[in-house]
């Protein structure tokens, strides 16, 4: 934890470097910076400002590559998801026992809340470096100058939104610091929200569109804003900066494009997700994209492995022949029917609840769940050349779930471990290849190497609008904006908009922005506007702020569809029972930092150890 505390009250206070075409190396979590590379010496010329850009661009993409990558972190604190890694008792599945102030919060093999809090934190310290010393810089016009700085306002906003929809209540941090801050006192959401609301709307007139990819563009400037609209409770708002990106020269991705777009056993929902597809100039529904490529300097180490992450662990024995109980799959790139290379090689980590996988698909007609898109593990063959000899008849044959009342009930899908080998996947969203055969520079048997991905999409900006709709009454109009979406995976359209609800909009979400969405940060955004309003959820309760840490939708909704936390008999292999409270609506802030900040008081968020001593937040600006 030494390393994390370090981020905001010391890292804060060192100036990050930044020179022409690149950033310096940085070591630990505190940029090492040369002295004569020291911001006043290096910030001086336009070129070196929009270096310090790419920079936080960079630093968007952390959240989704690497082996147990930080969006798994987000995953399992919702409906969708739970950490299916079972033969470890570390990681974070007893969310009671293992989500503490004092606990490992970095590491693959617990959860990834710290790198959270630490990269968000380096975020608006390098944002802030940008705002502040905007004018030590000749601009050749007054516009190019607002561009910059809407961009760094942009970056800012990103962070902080994601601070107070993981976090709470936490410092606000508006200007570059320059010495060790050890005086930080917690900030009110809200006043946090209305600040980065004003430079957005700022940012919005000054960001263009159709810019260099890899950069935030108007429309994701106006679709955040959409987001920090919604969470502010205004919902006209939302919609009109929805309409920005909406009306703009975006549209969704109608008909095939792209590097496979001849290949008639595909469509357009598989040329979106093609890495090669998602940041060229015939792609208009990607808002916001970051950029990572074997070629390019800064790539990142190892690919993005979201194969790993993503797919079920069928390897090494788990899965069994019905007959003969014989190992059936083998993870060799030579195999006559070679599935690593066709699927990549997962180890399981994140597991998709029933929810995602099973009982939000509920027509035939979805391109996201048609056969060769999405995975089911019948889908899977038995490939284990061994079988030629121990168990012939099962050889090449489909995978079989299958019950036996002399089978193990562990063995009842046909596995040994069905939390972590079996369950279905959007093959589509993960598969790291353009052809037929997945790719990876880093890894044998593959298991995703680098790629572009989203962050922002237009797609969401509708489903976002449709929030706004409904959060206003205006179901009808929710409901058109969620079937545009529906009418581009060709699935069945929503027709009676008197059943459109909250639950509507987010089994969309969970269909259309697996891997993209940060799902825990959307479902407490969701749970604090509940708490706000006073608004009647579908499950017929209200909500209030005063009991938010007790009472909330984002439990309640977490507790309806994830199977694996409401049910207390699910247990991994190494013992572990999942489990979950309302408190984790929010996650803790490391104690460290709070230990270090001895001239100030950084709030603890209630249920966790430390909150007892909590003081009333500033309720306004005051740097």
């Amino acid at each position: 934890m030494k390393k994390i505390n370090r981020n905001i009250i010391a890292g804060l206070a060192v100036a990050a470097v930044f020179i022409t075409g690149g950033c310096t190396k940085r070591s630990d979590l505190i940029p090492e910076a040369p002295s004569k590379f020291t911001p006043g010496n290096t910030f001086t010329t336009p070129a070196a400002f929009r270096a310090a850009l790419l920079n936080l661009n960079l630093s968007v993409r952390f959240e989704f590559f690497g082996d147990s990558a930080p969006m798994l972190t987000e995953s399992i604190f919702t409906d969708a998801a739970v950490e299916g890694t079972t033969d470890k008792t570390t990681p974070a599945q007893d969310l009671n026992v293992r989500i503490t102030p004092t606990a490992n919060l970095n590491s693959d093999d617990y959860n990834k809340i710290g790198r959270y809090w630490q990269v968000w934190w380096q975020g608006v310290h390098d944002a802030n470096v940008i705002i502040s010393r905007i004018d030590d810089a000749k601009w050749p016009s007054a516009d190019e100058r607002d561009k910059v700085l809407s961009g760094a306002y942009f970056h800012r906003a990103y962070r902080y939104y994601r601070l107070v929809h993981e976090f709470g209540d936490v410092p606000l941090l508006l200007k570059e610091e320059t010495g060790v801050n050890t005086g930080y006192f917690t900030t009110q959401r809200m006043v946090i929200l209305k600040q980065i609301k004003t430079d957005l709307d700022f940012a919005v007139t000054k960001l263009v569109d159709n810019g260099n990819k890899g950069e935030p563009s108007k429309a994701a400037a106006a679709h955040l804003l959409t987001k920090i609209n919604l969470a502010l409770g205004l919902f006209d708002d939302a919609i009109a900066s929805a309409n920005i990106a909406i009306n703009g020269p975006y549209a969704l991705m109608t008909n095939r494009f792209g590097i496979v777009a001849g290949d008639a056993t595909k469509n357009v929902v598989w040329d979106l997700h093609r890495p090669e597809n998602k940041s060229i100039s015939a792609n208009t529904e990607a808002l916001y994209v970051v950029i990572d490529r074997e070629t390019l300097e800064g790539a990142t180490p190892n690919g993005s492995q979201v194969m790993r992450n993503c797919v079920p662990m069928w390897h090494n024995g788990t899965i069994l022949t019905p007959g003969a109980l014989k190992p059936g799959i083998s993870d060799k790139i030579t195999e006559e029917s070679p599935l690593t290379l066709w699927y990549g090689r997962g180890i399981g980590r994140l597991r998709g609840t029933p929810y995602a996988t099973k009982y939000i698909w509920t027509d035939n007609t979805d391109l996201r769940h048609a056969k060769g898109m999405w995975m089911d593990m019948t889908d899977l063959v038995y490939n284990q050349p061994a079988l030629k000899t121990s168990d012939p008849a099962w050889y090449g044959k489909h995978l079989e779930q299958y019950t036996s009342s002399n089978v193990n009930q562990r063995f009842l899908n046909g596995a040994k471990d069905t939390i972590r080998a079996w369950f279905g996947w959007p093959h589509y969203k993960v598969f790291i290849g353009s052809g037929p055969i997945a790719v990876d520079k880093w890894w044998s048997p593959p298991r995703g190497t680098n790629t572009d991905w989203y962050v922002f999409r237009l797609a969401e900006t509708y489903l976002l609008r449709a929030e706004a709709y409904w959060w206003k009454g205006q179901n009808a109009l929710a409901m058109a904006d969620i079937n545009k979406v529906r009418a581009r995976a060709n699935a069945e359209l929503l027709t009676d908009d008197s059943k459109v609800n909250i639950g509507t909009i987010l089994d969309e979400r969970q269909r259309e922005l697996y891997w993209e969405e940060p799902r825990k940060t959307e479902l407490t955004r969701m749970a604090y506007i509940f708490a706000q309003t006073g608004k009647a959820a579908y499950n017929g309760k209200t909500y209030n702020v005063g009991t938010f840490s007790t009472n909330n939708f984002f439990y309640d909704r977490i507790m309806e569809k994830n199977d694996f936390y409401k049910n207390p008999a699910v247990v991994t292999n190494s013992g572990n029972h999942y489990t979950i409270s309302p408190y984790h609506v929010l996650w803790p802030i490391p104690q460290s930092d709070i230990d270090l900040n001895i001239k100030g008081h950084i709030n603890q968020n209630k249920g966790y150890s430390g909150s007892e001593t909590n003081i009333p937040p500033l309720d306004k600006v005051t740097n």
